[in-house]
C-alpha cells in the first residue's frame, strides 16, 4: 500500500477483523456498484488518482490482502488493469473472499508475510482502505456514503494515536481543520489529511 492516504491501524483484541470487514464491505459495495463507466475519469480526493486508478488500487488491495490473511506474501507494485468485463461483480466477489480469508482460523494471529507486522495490524490496513476509499469514490461520483458509526469510532481512536507517525512516514497528509462540532466521520477523514467538504471541481458545494 503505497498511496499517500492509505491507513495503518490495529483493531482491538477480541473483535474479529472479518466482522469489521463485513461491515465496511456492506457500506462500500453499493458505492462501487453505482459508479458509471462515464465517471471513471473523474477526479477523487486522492489527487494522484482518478476514479479508474483508485478502483484499480482498491481492487489490488482487496485481492492482495487475501494472500496476507493466509500468511502469504503479496505484490504491491503497479496495479494491473482490473476494470474489464463485469468488474463490479468481480469486485464484490473478491471482497467476499477477503472477508472469508480473514475469517479463517488463525488469520488474526501471528505475523503476516514479508511485511513482518502483526496479523491484526495487517488486517486493519485493508479495513481502513475499504472504509476511507469508499468515501473517496462516493464523493467523486456524487453518491451518499456513511460507514457504521462504531467502525468510525474505532478507526478514529486508532488514528488519534498513530497519526503523527503516519504523517512522518507519508501515509497521512497533514490534518485538515474541522469545526469543534464536526460529525465523527468528518473528524476521521480530516485526520487522514482529507478535506471532508471536498467535491469534484465541476460540482458545486452541497
Amino acid at each position: 500500500m503505497s498511496e499517500k492516504n492509505d491507513i495503518k491501524i490495529s483493531a482491538p483484541d477480541g473483535i474479529k477483523i472479518s466482522a469489521l470487514l463485513k461491515s465496511a464491505a456492506d457500506h462500500a459495495l453499493p458505492v462501487v456498484r453505482d459508479i458509471g463507466d462515464e465517471q471513471l475519469g473523474a477526479p477523487t480526493p486522492c489527487a494522484e488518482y482518478d476514479v479508474h486508478a483508485l478502483l484499480d488500487h482498491l481492487f489490488q488491495v482487496v485481492v492482495n490482502f487475501q494472500a496476507l490473511a493466509a500468511k502469504r506474501d503479496a505484490d504491491f507494485g503497479a496495479a494491473p488493469e482490473h476494470l474489464t468485463g463485469e468488474w463490479r461483480e468481480r469486485f464484490a466477489a473478491e471482497t467476499a473472499r477477503l472477508v472469508d480469508a480473514w475469517d479463517a482460523p488463525g488469520a488474526d494471529e501471528g505475523t503476516s508475510g514479508a511485511m513482518g507486522l502483526p496479523a491484526r495490524t495487517v488486517g486493519s490496513m485493508v479495513l481502513g482502505d475499504l472504509t476511507v476509499h469508499a468515501w473517496d469514490l462516493a464523493r467523486a461520483t456524487g453518491q451518499p456514503y456513511e460507514p457504521d458509526a462504531a467502525l468510525v469510532g474505532l478507526l478514529t481512536a486508532e488514528f488519534g494515536s498513530l497519526a503523527p507517525t503516519a504523517r512522518k512516514m507519508g501515509v497521512f497528509g497533514e490534518p485538515v481543520p474541522v469545526a469543534p462540532d464536526a460529525a465523527p466521520f468528518d473528524v476521521l477523514l480530516a485526520l487522514t489529511g482529507r478535506d471532508p467538504g471536498w467535491v469534484p471541481p465541476h460540482r458545486p458545494q452541497d
